[in-house]
């Protein structure tokens, strides 16, 4: 996959290049093309803002700066054109894993109060949301999608099926994990993983995973086609009062 990047701050995507990130990058399974919006200003000061129309609070990041950048763009690698934004679609598992089957990406930053509106009307194909809160700019949104992305991308993970078994990839949250030692602060491994029996270790995930979601995010059930068997286990557990 190819992703271009616009943005004013360059320097913030560095951090892509460290982590099992890099050795995608190294491998070639996925590229980076970071472009300064602020090369394109047209004032001696590389001013990319202005003060909004009709008054108001902050700047706006001005339309010209920002198409001529996208317009650098070779056309065929272009592709989708994200731009995030709080007012976009919320960022989850499918779309991430939608997004991950494409060859080319194009991710608008902004800053400031957000950018000229006739942008997202002409040149944006998607504006996505990284949750109902607001960073200092889009890039450290982008970073997040693009980190969510490159997991789905073949060949970005050590194990292939590493991004199978995560958290809302079946639509519940991923069960408890443990490591050495068996006994730290008093406090076990469940005797399951110690046993060996393969089946019923894949029972107790599956059933832990579960419960986990049942009490911590129990909204995500209702988008979830359950089995008789887990119905009656999360029936058992509400009478429980499970908290």
């Amino acid at each position: 996959m190819n992703i271009n990047i616009l943005t004013i701050f360059p320097e913030i995507f560095d951090v892509l290049n460290s982590g099992v990130l890099s050795k995608a990058i190294k491998n070639k399974i996925i590229s980076f093309d970071t472009l300064d919006i602020r090369k394109n200003a047209s004032n001696k000061h590389n001013h990319v803002d202005s003060k909004p129309y009709g008054g108001g609070e902050g700047m706006v990041m001005n339309a010209e700066p920002i198409v001529k950048t996208l317009k650098q763009i070779d056309q065929k690698k272009l592709g989708k054109v994200l731009f995030m934004s709080p007012q976009g679609e919320r960022l989850n598992q499918n779309k991430v894993i939608s997004l991950s089957k494409l060859k080319n990406i194009t991710i608008i930053c902004g800053r400031y109060e957000g950018i000229d509106q006739r942008v997202i009307d002409k040149y944006v194909d998607e504006e996505i949301s990284v949750g109902d809160f607001i960073l200092s700019g889009g890039e450290y949104a982008a970073i997040c999608l693009i980190d969510a992305i490159s997991r789905h991308i073949p060949g970005t993970l050590g194990n292939k099926d590493s991004y199978l078994k995560d958290t809302f990839s079946n639509g519940l949250l991923k069960g408890d994990v443990y490591a050495k030692p068996e006994n730290f602060d008093s406090m076990l491994v469940p005797e399951v993983l110690l046993s060996g029996n393969h089946q019923k270790i894949e029972q107790w995930r599956k059933e832990n995973s579960l419960l986990k979601t049942f009490i911590k995010r129990p909204d995500l059930l209702k988008d979830i086609k359950l089995t008789k068997k887990q119905k009656k286990l999360l029936e058992e557990w509400a009478s429980k009062a499970i908290l």
